[in-house]
């Protein structure tokens, strides 16, 4: 017991020394000891490992991470030669289409106040800047006359640059802004442009063309009384598809449907909804608002 006790005791003071020792280091002990860290002179070793130490573990990690972009190069390699330029090779939901409205500037809510023009112009400026690419000289000076009522299938290579059918502005009649500059947004009837997205292959309707049907979403359906639609009957001709993509497809333009409201409840909030009819449509899912159908309200002041 007494040679234990003994050296306990022993253990306890040469921590004590350690202790004073190591409170004794000046400023000048600790910058000699970093510099012997750093490059140790007499073992010839930086940052406590030799030469041949760093160059091994240099070695390895190059050869590691030469080995990861290899890894990566490869698999993006793989992948790109499972991709085509023009068509998607994989597409899980080809049909049936969303749809989109134009003016959109603040969301889905069209407000405007007819004796404050400051309210709608921003309105009428985004319909001008939309339809410059459809203006009859370019479209005539771009793009080809189609035969009406059927499918405009182009057959040859598939990367071959495709020719796009004529969609002029002068169509949308009362909506093209030729007439009236303001899309009747001056007077409280507002026109309100709606298009399909673009699919690559798509044909609608099955043979017989898409059609746009407008009705009020809730509440009193007297709050929409009147709706004229442009072109025709507003409906999406079937010369316009199946488009083939924006590389081959350089000169396409959507073709819109024009709708006019020309009898809407004014000073109030109307939400309406616009819907595609047509073979192969669906304008009914819940996990999809854009799906064949789009929601807008109008708020239109006197």
């Amino acid at each position: 017991e007494n040679k234990a006790e003994e050296s306990a005791h022993h253990s306890e003071d040469e921590q004590e020394e350690s202790k004073k020792k190591m409170g004794k280091k000046t400023l000048a002990d600790v910058i000699q000891e970093m510099k012997t860290f750093l490059w140790n002179s007499e073992t010839r070793e930086c940052m406590g490992r030799t030469v041949k130490s760093w160059g091994l573990i240099l070695f390895f990690y190059l050869i590691f991470y030469m080995f990861l972009a290899g890894m990566f190069s490869f698999c993006m390699y793989g992948m790109l030669l499972t991709l085509r330029p023009y068509t998607p090779t994989y597409r899980d939901r080809v049909s049936p289409p969303g749809v989109m409205i134009r003016p959109y500037l603040h969301g889905f809510t069209i407000a405007f106040n007819v004796s404050e023009p400051s309210t709608w112009k921003p309105y009428v400026n985004s319909m001008h800047h939309f339809l410059q690419a459809y203006n009859d000289n370019i479209q005539e000076e771009k793009n080809i006359e189609c035969p009406a009522g059927r499918y405009f299938v182009q057959d040859g290579k598939e990367s071959e640059e495709k020719k796009a059918c004529q969609f002029k502005r002068s169509q949308l009649e009362n909506c093209s802004g030729i007439e009236d500059p303001t899309f009747g947004y001056s007077t409280g009837q507002p026109c309100i442009l709606l298009k399909m997205n673009r699919i690559i292959g798509y044909r609608p309707g099955s043979g017989i063309p898409v059609s746009v049907n407008c009705a009020i979403q809730k509440g009193n359906e007297s709050a929409l009384r009147s709706v004229d639609f442009y072109p025709g009957n507003g409906t999406f001709d079937l010369m316009f598809y199946p488009y083939y993509g924006k590389l081959t497809h350089i000169n396409y333009t959507s073709p819109l449907v024009a709708m006019h409201f020309t009898d809407v409840k004014k000073n109030d909030i109307v939400p309406i909804q616009c819907r595609l009819k047509g073979e192969g449509i669906v304008n009914d899912a819940s996990n999809d608002r854009f799906l064949g159908r789009i929601t807008f309200t109008l708020s239109i002041g006197m």
